[in-house]
Formats: structure tokens, C-alpha cells, sequence
């Protein structure tokens, strides 16, 4: 029966339908769902790795088993995964191994807006790229079909706007491969020199034959129109193109985008007037066509930056943007805050008020940069708050060491963090690390991790002891503190900058928004007590707000967390 489906949903239904049987994944917006879908699959094994590198590995293993394998991540999380992925891709498969990645154009989640489809080709990795729900089921499917007859792993690009999007898709149901046996095959899968170099060559013979495959293959197809404006596109972009032109112009829609064809683009390009590029990010398929010798217009209208919509593709290029799709006027602006109770909230508060230089991390955390508590000094990717500490406490020395720290959330301490605490531990800088535990994966919403003691399903797993494993690493001074408590989190903070050797502060209360989790009765403002000094607001809690001069709080947001009350000298925030 067709259903209407979430792009990720329709990627893990065609994972399951190929006969996928080991998942593993790092969770990242916009790729999440993709393997909180498939878990809901008994059939499939699916684990949450502490890093993308780590599931990507996993994924390989398995594939070299003999069982169809899947990891997936976001792209920064590539990045993360880029060393096996280079590789593997010189080593090839046994069975077929799919890798999801999703981009995030706009940037609604991400700290950049990379375009994923350079690692494709930087890689030699043949990549697909649905452009709706419907097709992220067809190519996951399909992608083991590929990677198992090429011999290679296969990339598949998802984005924010197919990742949560729907559309109708008709599912079928799970066929499970012949088995593959496993051989050993040392020439194939030991990555040493003498062996990589001889492998190099058929990496390249087999790019050779994939192009040769996107020539007519049924991921690319012509969708003739009016030839006097031909548009070459891809993923969400040929869906705006399409709502835009309609039968206006013929369209040659990619769905592979690594290797693009050659002589399928200049067939096209021979039967249109006017050739126009749409593309998200990079001109990626632009540079392509100007290497075939064609005349193309794209980046020099279209952005190489950001989303594109209907109507900015009908804007730059001398469409009518119809004007019951124009807002009238500018939404008001929304910025993002910690919620009511987040326990960060206390313990940013606290190193805003010891002027502390934070160096903070990948998380909702990185929340604490915005005002009022504007704590948060540096963010570049996970793990780099901790690194980066060391590095800024070596060339300042004692200027430093007492006023800098790193905050890095639980999860976040488990992908990248570990190296970062070996290298201070090494190499002796004077730092001081606090560790946000809030029981959870909380950005990319509640997904457990090595340190929670439960696994993707739920059920009971293997729980690293943070305390234990930070004494293990070499660390003295390991101390844990309730960041609902500002006395006990000033005092902490005090203490451990003051120390004469590094040290760790475990920041710990779970998330607000846990489900098991017991609030307080909201608190109420005793009007008569409040002389409307806003101390309260210094918190930033969405909670507070100040109405007819006095403190007002919502209590359908409160979750009597108290930590406004320990601001109030007139005792007006009452239990």
C-alpha cells in the first residue's frame, strides 16, 4: 500500500527491503532518522557509534563478513569518516556497503555549509542523489545492487529539504541476498604501500566503467519540453525547477552525481537553445560541463550559497514569482535559547560571571554564545573545545591557564574529546575541561551514547564511567557538580581554575526534556516582593519574562529548576 513517508523513513525502508543487516551511525541533523528508522527494524543490527569513523569501520567490517551494511551521518560527519571512506574505497567490498550522508544548504543545523559531493569525487566513491522520498527508497536499494557489481562502496546524498520532507512511496518487501562469503584476500583488503598501489589503478578503471554505466543508467533521465531553455539538475533543485518551468523548458535530472555522465550531458546540450545549471552549493555540475566545452549559465546568477526555493530560482532567471507565494511582510525574528530548565543554564551563568574565556563544542550547548549569558567565546567542531584549550593555554601560559576552560557535552566528550583530555594529560597544560552531562544526545534529539548505559533500542548496554575514565586518563582532579546549584558551580569553577594542574569539572543533571524526568511545580512571582531589577532575565530562561514593570513567568514553560530563585535578593521567584 503507498504511503506518504518522511524522506529518511523511505531510505531506511529501502535499507530494510535490500536486505540490509548491520547499521551503524553517528546521529546528526538531517540524517537522524535514517537509523532510528531502521531500528524499528528486528531484522536489521543497529548500534549508535561513538563517532562516524567508528560506523564506518563497523559498516566495512561487516561488509568484508559478507552481510549488506549501512552507515550514515551528516556532512561534517564525513569529514570525521573521511579516512576509512578514502580508503575503502581502494580496498572495494565483499557485500554491498551503503554510506548516507546528508547536507545541510542554509545551514539550520550545522556549522558549515559544505558540499558533500567534493568527498565523492575527491574519493573516487560513486554517489547517488534522490531528489524526493520516493527515490531515497528506490536508490538505497538499488545503491547495494551497484556497490556489490562495481565493487566499492556507494555515497548517497540526502538533504535537509528530501531528509524531512514527504512523498508518497509504495513499499514492497525484504528480499535478503545470497550470502557472501568471506575470503581471505590480502592484496584486496591489506592497505599496505606495496599492495594500495596496485589497487589504485583499478579504482580508476572502475571510474572509467561507472561512467560509462551514468551514460544510460536509470538514475539519470531527459525530461524533454521546450528546447529552447534546457536545465541540467539534481535533488531538491530539480523539484524547484520543475514547479517553476513546468513543461517551459526540458530537464536532464541527475540522480548520479558521481561520476556525471559525458556524452549523455552532450547529447542534451545539443537538442536545447539555452543551457542553465541548477545547483545547491558548488558548481560542481557547472565545472563539469564548462570541462566539456559547453556554455552554461549558473553561478553567474544563481548563489552558491545557501537554499534555493521556487522562488529564487524563478527570480534569477527572469521567471514571474507569483505573487500569492510572496510574504508580505518580513517574519519577526525567532533567535534559538536554551529551554526552561536546561541544566547548562547555571553553569554558563556562573563562567559569565567569573569572565571566563570559554572554548565550547558541538552541541545545544553552543547555545551558551548567545546573550544574556554570551559565555561560549570559540565553536569550530566536535572535539575541538578540549584541543584547542590546550593549545591556547601552551602560548599564553599562566596569562591563561586561570581564567580559560573547555565545556564539551557527554556525547560529544565520547566522539572526539578522549584524544583532546590524552593530549592535556601528555602534555601537561595547566587546563581546566567540564564535561556537560545531561544523560543524552540532546541536539539531534535524545539519542543515547556510550555513556548513558542503554542502547539504540533502549535496552540495557555497556556504560563508561566518566569520573573512572577521566582518573584513568591521568587527571587528579575529577570533581562533579549540579549545575542547578550556582554556590556549588562558582565554587567549583574558582577552585579548579586555581589549581596548579589540569583538571576536570563533570557538569552534571539530565536534560530538561527527558521524558523520565520529575520537574518541580512551576514557580510564582510575588508581585508585591518584585521590584522589577531583572536579575532574574540575566539567565535567559524563555520561562521569565518582565510584564507591567515585574517578573512574569510562564507556567506551561517552568519546570521549577529554582536557579532564578538563588539570583533574587527580595525572595519574589517563590516554590
Amino acid at each position: 500500500m503507498k504511503q506518504l513517508m518522511l524522506g529518511n523513513k523511505a531510505f531506511a525502508r529501502g535499507l530494510y527491503e535490500a536486505g540490509c543487516s548491520v547499521v551503524s551511525s553517528y546521529p546528526g541533523t538531517p540524517s537522524t532518522e535514517v537509523t532510528e528508522e531502521a531500528a524499528k527494524y528486528d531484522e536489521i543490527y543497529c548500534e549508535w557509534a561513538p563517532n562516524e569513523k567508528v560506523a564506518m569501520e563497523v559498516a566495512f567490517g561487516a561488509s568484508l563478513a559478507g552481510k549488506r551494511s549501512f552507515c550514515g551521518m551528516k556532512h561534517v560527519g564525513l569529514n570525521v569518516a573521511a579516512d576509512p571512506l578514502y580508503t575503502c574505497s581502494y580496498t572495494g567490498v565483499n557485500a554491498g556497503m551503503v554510506i548516507c550522508v546528508a547536507d545541510d544548504a542554509g545551514m539550520h543545523s550545522s556549522q558549515n555549509e559544505q558540499d558533500s559531493r567534493h568527498h565523492a569525487i575527491a574519493s573516487k566513491v560513486p554517489m547517488l542523489e534522490p531528489s524526493d522520498s520516493a527515490e531515497a527508497y528506490e536508490f538505497a536499494k538499488k545503491a547495494f545492487e551497484l556497490s556489490e557489481e562495481y565493487d566499492t562502496p556507494v555515497i548517497i546524498k540526502m538533504c535537509t529539504r528530501v531528509a524531512h520532507s514527504q512523498s508518497v512511496v509504495d513499499p514492497g518487501e525484504r528480499v535478503m541476498p545470497e550470502p557472501r562469503a568471506y575470503e581471505k584476500n590480502i592484496a584486496k583488503y591489506v592497505m599496505m604501500p606495496g599492495n594500495a598501489i596496485r589497487r589504485h589503478p583499478i579504482v580508476e578503471e572502475r571510474t572509467r566503467r561507472l561512467i560509462q554505466f551514468a551514460e544510460s543508467c536509470d538514475f539519470n533521465r531527459v525530461e524533454m519540453g521546450d528546447t529552447s531553455l534546457g536545465i541540467i539538475t539534481s535533488s531538491t533543485s530539480y523539484q524547484y525547477a520543475k514547479e517553476v518551468f513546468g513543461d517551459k523548458a526540458s530537464i536532464l535530472k541527475l540522480g548520479m552525481i558521481n561520476p556525471l555522465p559525458v556524452q549523455l550531458i552532450l547529447d542534451f546540450a545539443a537538442k536545447v537553445d539555452r543551457l542553465v545549471i541548477i545547483e545547491e552549493l558548488d558548481p560542481v555540475i557547472e565545472n563539469h560541463c564548462k570541462q566539456l566545452g559547453l556554455t552554461v549559465t549558473g553561478k553567474d546568477v544563481l548563489p552558491i550559497e545557501g537554499e534555493f526555493s521556487q522562488n529564487l530560482i524563478a527570480d534569477k532567471l527572469g521567471m514571474e514569482v507569483p505573487a500569492y507565494k510572496e510574504l508580505s511582510e518580513a517574519l519577526p525574528g525567532r533567535p534559538p535559547v536554551m529551554c526552561a530548565g536546561c541544566p547548562h543554564r547555571g553553569l554558563f551563568y556562573t563562567l559569565n560571571r567569573n569572565k571566563c574565556t570559554v572554548l565550547g563544542d558541538i552541541g545545544c550547548y553552543t547555545l551558551g554564545a548567545v546573550p544574556p549569558l554570551a559565555a561560549i567565546e570559540m565553536t569550530l567542531c566536535m572535539g575541538a573545545s578540549i584541543s584547542a584549550t590546550h593549545g591556547f593555554n601552551k602560548a599564553l601560559g599562566g596569562e591563561s591557564e586561570g581564567k580559560t576552560v573547555a565545556v564539551i557535552g557527554d556525547s560529544t566528550f565520547m566522539h572526539s574529546g578522549m584524544t583532546g583530555l590524552a593530549n592535556i594529560a601528555y602534555n601537561q597544560s595547566n587546563s581546566t575541561v567540564i564535561i556537560l552531562d545531561n544523560s543524552i544526545t540532546g541536539m539531534t534529539g535524545h539519542q543515547q551514547n556510550p555513556t548513558t548505559g542503554y542502547n539504540i533500542k533502549g535496552d540495557p548496554a555497556g556504560k563508561i564511567d566518566l569520573e573512572s575514565l577521566c582518573r584513568s586518563m591521568g587527571f587528579n582532579r575529577v570533581r562533579v557538580v549540579d549545575p542547578y546549584d550556582l554556590k556549588a558551580c562558582d565554587q567549583a569553577v574558582k577552585e579548579e581554575l586555581a589549581a596548579d594542574e589540569p583538571s576536570v569539572i563533570i557538569s552534571r543533571r539530565p536534560c530538561a526534556l527527558l521524558k523520565y524526568v520529575k520537574h518541580n511545580p512551576p514557580l510564582k512571582v510575588a508581585k508585591d516582593k518584585c521590584i522589577g531589577c531583572k536579575s532574574c532575565m540575566r539567565l535567559g530562561c524563555p520561562a521569565i519574562a518582565i510584564k507591567d514593570g515585574k517578573a512574569a513567568i510562564d507556567d506551561t514553560l517552568c519546570v521549577g529548576c529554582g536557579v532564578c530563585q538563588q539570583l533574587c535578593r527580595f525572595d519574589a521567584l517563590q516554590s
